[in-house]
Parts: C-alpha cells; sequence; structure tokens
C-alpha cells in the first residue's frame, strides 16, 4: 500500500541549502540527528529556520488569473489552469493544486515549533521564541485557509506527526465551519504576540494586521452563499472520520445570518487595525511616490484633464510601489517569480535589439466582460450610461484624431482603466521603449498581433493587462534583460480589499448607508465618481459592490474564489461567456475583421464539481479516513 500522500508531504521538509551543509533533507530527518539540530544553534540558524516555513507563500496572481473571466491565455500554452477552466482535472490527473505544497509547508512549521521547544539557542530569548512562535502559528492558518478555500472541508494539522503514526489517527476532513473556527483561533492567538506592522528590513513577515485580516477575509468567505447553507452537494458526508460536535456532516445546509454578523465583526476589526495601529493608509493623490514628477503624461483618448490624469498615474503605482516610496496600502505581499510575472503580461516587440525583437508573453489577456465592466467617466457601466455611446457602436471606430484604430468602447473610461488596460491604438505604458510610449497595434503580425512566426505568444482577446506593470519601466537599445524593471511585490492583502470586504457584509446586512460609505472611498480615490442612494435604482447595491471588487482587485487573485462563494459561476464561467476581440479571424486583419465580438475558441465549460478542486487518488485510497470530493 502506498504512503498516504498527506502525510508523506506533512513530513517531507525544505530545510534551505543554507541552513544544512548536506543536499539530502528532502526526507524526514529524525530529530535526535545532529544536522537538525543545526538549526537550532544559535539565533541566525533558527531564522533561516524560520524563513523556511515561508516557502509555502505563493503568488496567487499568476496560479488563478486565467481560470476564471477577468482574462485568458492562448490554448496553445495548455497551462494547469486552462485545464481547470475546461473541466479536465480529476482525482489522478492534478495539473494544478495547491494540496502538497500547503501541507509541506504546515509540516515544516509544525517542526520548527517541536525544535524551539526543546533548544536554548544561543542569542535566542524568550520574547524572540514567542514572537516566532506567533509567526509559525499565523502562517499555520494561512495554509489551512489556502486549502480550505481550494479544496472545501480538510484535514486539520495541529500538531508533527511522526512517521510511526497509525494509519487510524491519520484525519479526515473536518466540518468545513469547524476549520474556520480553528483558523480564527489560530489568528486571533498569533496576533496577540505580533508586531501590528514591520519596519522595511522585515517587511513581508507576519504581523497582528495580517492576522485580523485572514480572519476577516475567511469569515467573509464562510458567509457567503457556497459555505452558508447552499453548498451543491446536500448529501455529501465523511464515512468514518467525524468532526468533534458536526459528526460525519461536512457542509451546513441551513443559512445562518449570524454568520455575516460575525463578519461585519471581523471586518471592521481587521480595518481599524491597520489603519490605526498597522499604520496602513490609501495610497493618494496627494500622498504619491516621489518618483511620480519623472513619470511622463499617459496617453488618454480625448481626455487631458488633470486631475484625471493624476488619479490615472496614481492608480498606475498603487502596487508599483513600496512603503519606503510611502506606499502604505499593502498589508501582506511577495515578490513573484521574475521570469513568468514580469514577462507574461507584456507585449509583443517592444524593441529591437542586435537584430531581434524584446517581447512579452501577452498573456494574462482581459477579456471583453472586463473591458466592459470599469466604468465610464460619468462613474456608471458603459451599459447604463446614458451619455456613453450606445452598445450597438461599441466596437466601431471612435474618430480619434490620428488614432483611427481606438474603438468606441476605449474612450470615456475611468482613470483605472487606462491605469490597468491596453487596447489597439493606444499606448502601453509611457516611457517603455527608449523612454518613450509603446503605440500598440494589435492587429498588424509585425507588431503586437498574432504572428504565425510566433505560437502560442499572443492575446486571444485582442487587450492587454498592465496593471502589474511599471508605468515607467523602459527598455533601451542599450539594455539587456527586463530594462529598468524592480520587480515589485504582488498584493496577498491589501487596504483596498478590507473596504471591500467589510462594504459586502454591509450590503448583506442591510446597512445601505455604510456599504455606499466603504465603497465610496475605494471610488473618491479612484477619481471615479461617487455613488448615491438614487444609483441604486439602477443596479442593486451588492452588483455595485461586487462589480466595484471585480474592478479594483482585477487580476490579483481574488475573483476565482468570488465567482464560486457567490455561486455565480455557472452563469460566468459556462461554455461561451467569455469573449473578446476577433484575434483568430486571419493575420493582420482589418479593422472591421478584428472589432468583432467573439466567443474565446476554447472548451471552457462549468460543472458544478468545479466549485472545488480534487484531491489525489492516493489519498482517498490509502487513508480510510479521507474521501474524494464530490464528482470527482
Amino acid at each position: 500500500m502506498k504512503r498516504i500522500a498527506i502525510l508523506k508531504y506533512f513530513l517531507q521538509v525544505f530545510l534551505s541549502m543554507s541552513l544544512l551543509s548536506a543536499c539530502n533533507y528532502l526526507e524526514v530527518i529524525p530529530p535526535e540527528q545532529a544536522n537538525l539540530d543545526d538549526t537550532m544553534k544559535d539565533a541566525n540558524a533558527v531564522r533561516n529556520f524560520l524563513y523556511s516555513c515561508y516557502n509555502g507563500v505563493e503568488n496567487t496572481i499568476t496560479m488563478d488569473n486565467p481560470s476564471v473571466d477577468e482574462t485568458t491565455n492562448s490554448i496553445e500554452l495548455n497551462s494547469g489552469l486552462q485545464k481547470l477552466s475546461y473541466n479536465q482535472l480529476s482525482s489522478s490527473v492534478i495539473d494544478y493544486g495547491y494540496w502538497h505544497n500547503a501541507y509541506n509547508a504546515i509540516g515544516q512549521c509544525h517542526l520548527f515549533l517541536q525544535q524551539l521547544e526543546k533548544s536554548n539557542p544561543l542569542g535566542v530569548d524568550e520574547a524572540m521564541k514567542t514572537q516566532y512562535r506567533a509567526e509559525v502559528n499565523f502562517l499555520i492558518a494561512y495554509y489551512h485557509f489556502r486549502l480550505l478555500v481550494d479544496y472545501g472541508p480538510i484535514p486539520i494539522i495541529d500538531h508533527f506527526m511522526s512517521m510511526a503514526t497509525p494509519v487510524s489517527e491519520i484525519p479526515g476532513r473536518s466540518h468545513f465551519d469547524y476549520v474556520v473556527d480553528f483558523i480564527c483561533k489560530k489568528c486571533d492567538e498569533a496576533a496577540t504576540d505580533l508586531p501590528a506592522y514591520r519596519t522595511t528590513s522585515e517587511w513581508g513577515r507576519a504581523t497582528s494586521s495580517i492576522c485580523y485580516a485572514l480572519k476577516a477575509r475567511l469569515l467573509l468567505y464562510a458567509a457567503s452563499d457556497l459555505w452558508n447553507g447552499s453548498f451543491p452537494y446536500k448529501d455529501w458526508k465523511n464515512k468514518n472520520y467525524e468532526t468533534p460536535g458536526y459528526g460525519k456532516e461536512l457542509v451546513s445546509n441551513s443559512y445562518e445570518p449570524e454568520k455575516w454578523r460575525r463578519a461585519l465583526e471581523a471586518c471592521d476589526y481587521a480595518l481599524k487595525w491597520a489603519e490605526d495601529n498597522g499604520g496602513n493608509k490609501l495610497l493618494l493623490v496627494d500622498n504619491m511616490p516621489s518618483r511620480v514628477a519623472n513619470l511622463k503624461d499617459p496617453y488618454i483618448p480625448e481626455n487631458s484633464d488633470e486631475d484625471f490624469v493624476a488619479h490615472v498615474k496614481l492608480m498606475s503605482l498603487v502596487l508599483q510601489s513600496t512603503p519606503d516610496e510611502g506606499n502604505f496600502e499593502y498589508l501582506w505581499g511577495i515578490v513573484p517569480y521574475v521570469a513568468i510575472g514580469f514577462w507574461s503580461p507584456l507585449p509583443l516587440n517592444i524593441i529591437e535589439r542586435n537584430g531581434s525583437w524584446v517581447s512579452g508573453y501577452s498573456q494574462m489577456a482581459p477579456t471583453l466582460y472586463t473591458i466592459e465592466h470599469f466604468c465610464t467617466k460619468n462613474g456608471k457601466l458603459p451599459e447604463n450610461d446614458e451619455k456613453f455611446v450606445d452598445k450597438s457602436d461599441w466596437l466601431k471606430s471612435a474618430g480619434v484624431s490620428g488614432r483611427s484604430d481606438i474603438i468606441n468602447l476605449c474612450v470615456g473610461r475611468e482613470p483605472r482603466f487606462y491605469a490597468w488596460m491596453a487596447f489597439d491604438g493606444g499606448e502601453y505604458t509611457q516611457q517603455l521603449v527608449n523612454g518613450r510610449s509603446l503605440q500598440l497595434n494589435m492587429k498588424s503580425s509585425s507588431k503586437q498581433g498574432r504572428s504565425p512566426q510566433v505560437n502560442r505568444n499572443y492575446s486571444p482577446t485582442g487587450f492587454l493587462s498592465k496593471k502589474f506593470v511599471e508605468p515607467d519601466l523602459n527598455f533601451t537599445s542599450e539594455s539587456s534583460g527586463e530594462g529598468n524593471n524592480v520587480n515589485y511585490p504582488i498584493p496577498l492583502f491589501r487596504l483596498a480589499e478590507l473596504y471591500l470586504n467589510r462594504a459586502e457584509c454591509y450590503a448583506a446586512l442591510d446597512m445601505t448607508k455604510e456599504a455606499l460609505a466603504d465603497i465610496n472611498t475605494i471610488r473618491r480615490r479612484a477619481g471615479v465618481l461617487e455613488l448615491k442612494e438614487s444609483d441604486l435604482d439602477v443596479m442593486p447595491l451588492m452588483d455595485w459592490i461586487r462589480n466595484e471588487r471585480f474592478v479594483e482587485l482585477w487580476g490579483e487573485g481574488h475573483r476565482y474564489y468570488d465567482v464560486r462563494r457567490w455561486m455565480i459561476a455557472p452563469e460566468r464561467l459556462k461554455a461561451g461567456a467569455r469573449e473578446g476581440l476577433n484575434v483568430l479571424a486571419k493575420y493582420d486583419p482589418s479593422f472591421d475583421e478584428f472589432n468583432v465580438r467573439t466567443k474565446i475558441n476554447q472548451p471552457f465549460m462549468w460543472d458544478n464539481r468545479m466549485y472545488i478542486l480534487p484531491v489525489y487518488a492516493d489519498e482517498v485510497y490509502s487513508n480510510p479516513q479521507m474521501i474524494q470530493a464530490p464528482g470527482y
């Protein structure tokens, strides 16, 4: 019989090469071995061991985006994410998921705690030990959270498990609400011994502000439809394993309004704590990083209003600046894997060097749904704005002087649209090529359009994204590699999310005034007109909040979970729902051939089993306590 995967991966450890002189420590090291003791010999070794516990923290952006309705990649890329969106995953074919990495990281955390308890490292006092324990307990909570939202009810690993652990003691799935309570308790306990913020040299390590933000997001998810009485598989239960107080039940089948009140309390506390104690604040026009002075004005078709331009610059810097520059919006972030994270959204044929083109991959391509759901300059959705061009003319030329390729849909939009989206005839950042902007030609195979010379690198929608690209990125004819790229962190938690989380709770509890105040805080910062109660006659409050969340947090890894917890995935992710422009019509299409609303030619589909991910077949085969996700 194969060893249970959850135990195997729990017991494997990622002790880094900087910790150990040997390279064979991917397998279990019994505590009595000297090399493991070396990880606790002094303060430096302990810190290195502590940092290794963060290895499981992953970039949630490139992982989750292409599987939802925000973006898509070319079909030729054939990634695990695409297979997920095609409903091609199974218990034996899993090209996507966090199961092994997360349980691996949890095992590393418990090993750290075990060794810390029995060691007296040189230069480590009790106060330091207390904080290290809190950091690692937060990470245990975070990894369980990531597993819970991907896989639904999961096994809780709350202590170190040796190789001699009997199979009968390996846990099965615990009830969803029980896991929620476990994570919340871990967050609360860790927060009491962690600082509210970190100095620059320690930024990225756990804080109490991050603990409370994680708890708030978790309880928001738990209050949402999917996990609050509407899970589609009512009879999905454990066969053997029982959760204390819940028996074999895994998901509650009745709606509990108290979950929204609990979520609101947590969201309110997290936001106030971050602002009052964590030093977090929204980046605003009047406190932009000083380098904005050297940032050229972006091209905005038929709009040169000074305040509008300032807000476009502001929103282009929200994710492309650091606390050192005065941006305190991030609570927690991670530096992405540069080779993919940097090049993925960039256009083709940026600059020619030594006879060859420097090119991005043109992936993370925004869908038409994305383009249509940013607001107009009047603060409304294009389809609801009486002053915006009629929908039948959206894909026609806007007649912009010298830019006839720009369509009506891309004119008269809000600042975030011009900060984060890129379109045919527009420009891709202000200083990209030798200090000048790059005007996009998404139709030409010799420019930024699909080319027979490049098999998989092209935008399948006809649009590009630049949210994760520095507005002052510059490639020169003489420079090499990534130009002047700084590789800014990707957000895992930022303050804008906390406002939107609380707004959603207010709306669920019919607290309209409070919800509007929070959503308007985000809109006002972005240079978008504030909502009034009269706007709720056009679109319900919750729909406004969901759309604002879609826009503000676009591409940051939230949408995958939002469409599921709101249970709108069957509509938003079904076959035929994703659209773009007619990129595949032909190479070098005309304006009229290119600008046609077209269903993206990929086998997207939705099945309710896709609400959660499957676990590996070995988990179920080898562990009598474990059951598979429904439908797999």
